[in-house]
């Protein structure tokens, strides 16, 4: 995908990086020669991909914990590349309520918020990046996710105010924003013929996306061939946003 001395020597750290997406950048991230940390929200998800990726460190981590997000921090002498992907969306209605939307937002609005504040001095030292994920609800609304949609929306929106305070430091805020991608969260999707049919008739590029096409773009956007980039939300979605 990249040149694998891409980011020799260079250390990043991927949250939510056992599975989904993150688990996509941050086996990209390694592969292009960085040292990786991924973390997960329980032990087992932890071992189990330890086992998979011996390559790779793991460690817990609840994001809505702060002290356990300056513990994980605190591991590190030198931080390059910060990769948020911890998220959660609650489904049934519970996002309705207010105890379920204050988690949705504590985990993926300000969880993100925790992570960059405490990762900052670190990134600040060799001109660090972070990137954040987004989504396409970071644009549109959602009848069924107020909670994940307005958290994403606030991602956006803490991406740019970061690019803006923190590039004086040397610090590049970036955020993704993906479309729909074939992960084993959207796979009953993909597996019905019927919405499935009505997703790609609207993605002018007439396909699901694939986990590598985030990783790819978060790759660049960590790279030197971004070094002019900040404060962007970059849809990853075979343009859905624009149909």
């Amino acid at each position: 995908m990249f040149a694998s001395g891409l980011f020799q020597g260079q250390q990043a750290l991927v949250t939510g990086g056992v599975s989904g997406l993150g688990r996509a950048i941050a086996l990209a991230l390694w592969e292009a020669g960085a040292t990786v940390t991924v973390t997960g929200l329980t032990d087992l998800e932890v071992s189990r991909f330890v086992e998979e990726r011996p390559g790779i460190e793991a460690v817990p981590l609840d994001v809505a914990d702060a002290a356990a997000v300056n513990d994980v921090i605190g591991r590190f002498s030198r931080l390059d590349m910060l990769v948020n992907c911890a998220g959660m969306i609650l489904r049934n209605g519970a996002e309705f309520t207010l105890d379920g939307f204050e988690q949705v937002l504590d985990v993926n609005l300000t969880g993100t918020m925790r992570m960059c504040a405490a990762a900052r001095p670190l990134l600040a030292e060799n001109a660090g990046r972070i990137v954040n994920l987004a989504s396409m609800l970071s644009f549109f609304g959602s009848g069924f996710a107020p909670a994940y949609s307005a958290s994403k929306g606030g991602i956006a929106q803490l991406t740019k105010s970061l690019a803006i305070a923190w590039a004086a430091q040397g610090i590049r805020v970036n955020a993704i924003a993906p479309g729909w991608i074939r992960t084993p969260l959207t796979q009953p999707l993909v597996d019905s013929p019927e919405r499935s049919q009505k997703i790609i008739d609207r993605t002018p590029l007439g396909r699901w996306g694939e986990p590598d096409d985030v990783a790819a773009a978060a790759v660049f956007l960590c790279s030197p061939h971004a070094a002019f980039i900040t404060g962007v939300v970059l849809p990853v979605d075979g343009g859905y946003s624009v149909s």
